[in-house]
C-alpha cells in the first residue's frame, strides 16, 4: 500500500513538472556540465583515477603474494598433513590459510625491508618517482625467487620465452622467473608431503593388520589409527618440527 501511495506521488509530480517544462517556464533547476582538460603535469592527474588504479592494484595482491612468495609451499605442506592425519577439516582452512600467511611474512622479512628502505620510503619522501620505485621493488624479490629456484625450471621457460635472450640469471623476465619459482615450490611441496604420508601410512597398515588378524573387518581402520597418528604427532612435537623445516628450508 505504500509502494501504491509512493508511485502515484511520483506521478503526480511528473505530470504537474512536465507541462511547466513544455511551456519554458523556469523551474530552478542546476545545470550540469562535464568536460574532460587535458593535463600538462602528471601531478595534475584526478584523484578519482588513482584510486581506481590503487584499487586494481590491491585485487590483485593476494594473486601477487601467492606466486611470489613461500605462501604456495607452506600451504600445500599445511593441506597434506592434514589429510595424512586424517583429521578432515581441523584444523580449518581459515587455521591453515592464517598460519601460512604468518609464517610467509616472518620468512619473507628481510625482502620486505629491503623493499621499504629501498624503494617504499624514498618514494614517499618525494626522492624517487612511481616506476623507478616499482623498478626497485621487484629487485630483492627478484633475487629472492633466483635464490630458491633450480636453474632447470629456470631454463625450462626461458627456452620456449619468445624473445628470451639473457646471458645471466639476473637479467631473466619475471615472466620467466615467477614459473620457474612457482613449480619449483610445488616440487618441494610435494616431497615434504610424500615425507609426511609415510610414517602415518605404516599406522594406517599397522592398525588394519591388528583388525584383520582379530577378525574386525567391518570397523573401518581410519577410526581406530586416527587418535594413534595424532599421539604419534604429539609425541615427536610435530608442529615445532614442521615449522622449523619450513623456516630453515626457506632462509
Amino acid at each position: 500500500m505504500r509502494s501504491k501511495r509512493h508511485f502515484t506521488s511520483l506521478l503526480l509530480l511528473a505530470l504537474a513538472v512536465l507541462p511547466a517544462a513544455a511551456m519554458g517556464q523556469d523551474l530552478g533547476l542546476p545545470a550540469l556540465n562535464l568536460s574532460i582538460d587535458s593535463i600538462s603535469k602528471p601531478e595534475q592527474l584526478s584523484t578519482t583515477i588513482q584510486i581506481v588504479i590503487m584499487i586494481t592494484i590491491l585485487s590483485l595482491a593476494p594473486s601477487i603474494l601467492i606466486m611470489m612468495t613461500s605462501f604456495t609451499r607452506i600451504v600445500v605442506i599445511f593441506h597434506f598433513l592434514r589429510q595424512a592425519m586424517g583429521t578432515q577439516n581441523t584444523p580449518s582452512n581459515q587455521i591453515l590459510i592464517s598460519l601460512a600467511l604468518f609464517l610467509t611474512f616472518f620468512v619473507m622479512s628481510p625482502v620486505l625491508e629491503e623493499i621499504n628502505d629501498n624503494a617504499l620510503q624514498p618514494y614517499l619522501d618525494d626522492q624517487i618517482e612511481q616506476q623507478e620505485a616499482l623498478t626497485l621493488a621487484l629487485i630483492p624479490v627478484k633475487q629472492y625467487m633466483i635464490s630458491h629456484t633450480r636453474d632447470k625450471d629456470l631454463s625450462l621457460f626461458a627456452d620456449y620465452f619468445p624473445g628470451e635472450r639473457a646471458e645471466t640469471v639476473e637479467e631473466l623476465s619475471m615472466m620467466v622467473v615467477i614459473p620457474g619459482f612457482l613449480i619449483n615450490e610445488l616440487r618441494i611441496a610435494f616431497q615434504i608431503g610424500f615425507m609426511l604420508y609415510m610414517p602415518m601410512l605404516l599406522v594406517d597398515m599397522v592398525v588394519a593388520a591388528v583388525l584383520m588378524s582379530m577378525g574386525m573387518m567391518m570397523l573401518p581402520p581410519v577410526m581406530i589409527s586416527m587418535p594413534f597418528k595424532i599421539l604419534l604427532f604429539v609425541l615427536i612435537d610435530g608442529w615445532y618440527l614442521i615449522v622449523e623445516s619450513i623456516i630453515g628450508g626457506l632462509r
